[in-house]
């Protein structure tokens, strides 16, 4: 038996987990003194969610981002966080003119939901700075 093994995973899924986690465990019962390498990729294809406080501190440092509202008009319209333009999340099937792929990007939503739903789409469009940030319901300051 080989004392090196390479073990490629280039996915982030439970699935590719539960494999790597196979696979180690096989080649530690052919040989328990082997030496394992684990390769993989960073996913480029993600957004992060932080919370609402946290995108707050972060657009207080930031010269330029865009501030995106997804729920519908009708709600946007019955008050939004100041600065915030509205992209309705069902809206979202081929990339937002008024997005460039290089912004750095805030999602929200009502409570939290759309907005996940609304950044998965946009990281599949191929924006990579995209920041997931809950609700309106978890903001504190007044509505425009």
């Amino acid at each position: 038996y080989a004392d090196y093994y390479i073990i490629n995973t280039c996915s982030v899924t439970v699935e590719a987990d539960k494999k790597s986690r196979q696979a180690i465990a096989r080649v530690n019962k052919l040989n328990p003194n082997a030496k394992i390498l684990i390769c993989g990729c960073s996913s480029q294809n993600k957004y992060q969610s932080i919370t609402m406080d946290e995108a707050f501190a972060m657009m207080e440092d930031m010269n330029t981002y865009v501030l995106v509202d997804v729920r519908t008009i009708e709600e946007y319209n019955d008050g939004h966080i100041p600065g915030a333009i509205n992209i309705p999340d069902e809206s979202i099937v081929s990339a937002p003119s008024e997005l460039d792929k290089e912004d750095t990007i805030f999602i929200y939503c009502r409570s939290g939901n759309r907005s996940k739903q609304a950044s998965s789409k946009l990281v599949d469009l191929g924006y990579t700075k995209i920041y997931e940030i809950g609700g309106v319901i978890d903001y504190d300051g007044e509505l425009e």
